[in-house]
């Protein structure tokens, strides 16, 4: 069957936030320890998350 442009469009959502963690984990080398601290709290807190949005694909909501 094949993909509505809807579909196809939010896989390439996806493949942008790929992008996006290739970036940061990039530069993460080059942060200190306490940078490095602060990033993974942000990206702990951020909302929606990475797990909210494969459990609304999953139908838990």
């Amino acid at each position: 069957m094949p993909l509505s442009g809807e579909a196809i469009r939010t896989m390439n959502y996806v493949d942008d936030i790929s992008v996006t963690l290739r970036r940061i984990l990039a530069v993460l080398p080059s942060l200190t320890d306490e940078e490095r601290q602060r990033v993974a709290e942000h990206i702990k807190h951020a909302d929606p998350s990475f797990e909210s949005v494969i459990a609304a694909l999953a139908g838990k909501k």
